[in-house]
């Protein structure tokens, strides 16, 4: 694909002044016929380069890219006062690290201080998977980085990354050389670059499946990760791809996903849905309704992030990403562009395939196509351990299973093993923590990293949650109807808060007593999937940390008394009463 690329000239891997004609286009590419705004917003296509920002500056004077070797060969020998600021602030994501948070500053001070002041001299590192098995030996690669150099921590995110905290600068080195022996990297699982790639969990394995997407998943990694040509984006940008009909990556919420269909007549492909996201302004992809073949999705992928890298608002971070530009322009006017600057061609239409009730996470045992079984099984809100990632490495050794992949979920899915052994193998993953049996509420409840290490985070999510978990539990051990409960430390979304059936996002509240404590604004009744829509919040409704265990039992018991039939529990919410979803009413009859 010859797509125009602005960024290999003045904005790509070296620094120096912008030398292009002020409103240039790529090479080969005319300039654009479309009116230039009265305002520009960074669009780069349309030669709004100033002013920079503070991160478009610090991108442009040099490449994140070029991080990496001050990495090996300063910082980590010099220890981490030697780390420039603008690196460590900024560059740094590319290279997958963030200074984690420092101790003692409690939710009120987030966003309050200067952000050196919140700096911790730890990092936070992403490993990313991009939908890849994870054998024996790298399992044991991860665990042993855990038990090493990150205090034993670890945690499953909802981006098919394994996350690790307490990591000095000076160990960084010998990490990446256990993470590139074991096929990994932590390239560009941050900053303003191509993010980890959501993958489904049983790609090439499932019966069901419509159409394998693994090898173009694995050809956008070799074309694109650490290509300086696409290493300066507005923002984040985030993949999907699944060829499973239960959408089992969240394609909705994504900056580009592709979506296993069938053509009558070409057969399986891809449909290309673009311009979701979540965050203070969620918005759900569009679907462009075409069908691309597996062959030519690493082209389309490309034509989706040079648009977004050539036209994307640079301007304000705010409006820095995809799913603004695909908001203002519409999705016809989006494919038209995709289609006659970039890809050079038409797509073929193709409707877009049928939305799942629920969207798979693949939880259980479930036999594969060639007669093997795959076991999905979940740590405790994606919190796991390097001691629990070696022995999971042990027992695919041990069942000659292929491996392990990470799912959308904080969850993870065990491929290979023989039918003979699946009970036994479900007893071992119970006795080294992990469940192929959780109780409705352990399935289904997500949180994100939280104050405890995060210097965006504004309350505690991962033990709230895991406390919220137990509780729940006891109180409702046989549910049987799903109901998710995602936990969030701040408004960023990173547990997709606004798609739960209970969404909760933190924030400092007033308890009875008038004093500011941890807390929640609630979210109710929002999904993916056949549901796909964002959940209902109540005017001025808001519930303390300390009360959160009672409140979603008042919820959870009136929707079980008020429920029709096999109403969900977004469908209800959609009909109950304010009184009774603020846990209001509930309460007054309990006696509480």
């Amino acid at each position: 694909m010859n797509a125009p690329n602005p960024a290999s000239t003045a904005q790509g891997s070296t620094a120096g002044p912008d030398t292009r004609p002020a409103a240039a286009t790529g090479p080969g590419r005319p300039k654009s016929s479309r009116p230039r705004p009265k305002k520009g917003e960074g669009q780069w296509a349309l030669g709004y380069r100033e002013p920079l920002n503070k991160n478009e500056q610090t991108k442009k004077d040099d490449d994140p890219l070029n991080v990496r070797d001050r990495i090996l060969h300063i910082y980590s020998r010099r220890g981490f006062d030697s780390i420039d600021p603008a690196d460590l602030r900024g560059r740094f994501r590319w290279m997958g690290l963030y200074t984690q948070r420092a101790p003692g500053f409690d939710g009120g001070k987030t966003g309050q201080v200067a952000e050196e002041e919140l700096d911790d001299r730890y990092f936070m590192m992403r490993v990313r998977t991009d939908g890849a098995v994870l054998g024996a030996d790298a399992l044991r690669a991860l665990g042993g980085i855990s038990t090493d150099f990150g205090r034993n921590t670890a945690d499953i995110t909802d981006r098919n990354n394994i996350q690790y905290h307490w990591i000095e600068i000076e160990n960084v080195p010998e990490i990446w050389n256990r993470v590139d022996a074991a096929g990994l990297t932590t390239l560009e699982a941050c900053g303003d670059s191509p993010r980890g790639f959501l993958g489904s969990p049983v790609a090439g394995i499932a019966k069901d499946e419509i159409i394998d997407g693994t090898e173009a998943l694995a050809e956008i990694k070799r074309r694109y990760i650490g290509n300086p040509d696409f290493s300066n984006l507005p923002r984040k940008f985030k993949t999907a791809l699944t060829g499973h009909p239960s959408h089992d990556v969240a394609p909705e919420v994504n900056d580009v996903s592709f979506v296993g269909t069938v053509h009558p007549e070409h057969g399986p492909g891809f449909d290309l849905w673009v311009g979701g996201g979540l965050s203070t302004n969620p918005m759900l992809a569009q679907k462009l309704g075409v069908w691309i073949p597996v062959d030519e999705v690493a082209d389309a992928w490309e034509g989706v992030i040079s648009i977004f890298r050539d036209y994307g608002y640079r301007r304000l971070r705010s409006r820095a990403r995809l799913k603004f530009l695909v908001a203002d322009w519409g999705v016809e006017k989006f494919r038209e562009v995709l289609e006659s600057e970039y890809l050079h061609r038409t797509l073929v239409d193709c409707p877009s395939p049928e939305a799942p009730a629920v969207q798979g996470d693949h939880i259980g045992v479930h036999e594969q196509k060639d007669g093997r079984f795959y076991v999905g099984a979940t740590p405790l809100v994606g919190r796991i351990d390097g001691t629990t990632l070696t022995a999971l490495g042990d027992l695919v050794e041990k069942y000659d299973a292929d491996g392990a992949r990470l799912t959308a979920y904080q969850k993870l899915v065990v491929i290979g093993v023989d039918g003979t052994d699946t009970d036994a193998f479900v007893e071992d993953l119970e006795r080294i923590g992990l469940t192929a049996r959780p109780s409705n509420w352990r399935r289904t409840t997500m949180a994100c990293t939280g104050i405890e290490f995060c210097k965006l985070a504004i309350v505690d999510t991962k033990e709230r949650a895991r406390r919220l978990v137990t509780e729940l539990e006891q109180r409702f051990p046989d549910l049987e109807v799903p109901i998710s409960v995602n936990v969030n430390g701040c408004p960023n979304a990173c547990a997709r808060t606004q798609v739960a059936d209970i969404g909760l996002k933190g924030q400092l509240v007033m308890d009875e007593s008038g004093q500011q404590v941890e807390g929640f604004q609630v979210h109710l009744g929002g999904g993916l999937g056949l549901e796909a829509g964002f959940g209902r919040k109540l005017r001025a409704h808001k519930v303390t940390s300390a009360g959160l265990d009672d409140y979603v039992t008042n919820v959870v018991r009136a929707f079980l008394a008020e429920r029709h039939d096999d109403e969900s529990f977004a469908q209800w919410v959609g009909r109950a009463d304010d009184a009774v979803l603020r846990g209001e009413a509930v309460l007054e009859e309990a006696g509480v």
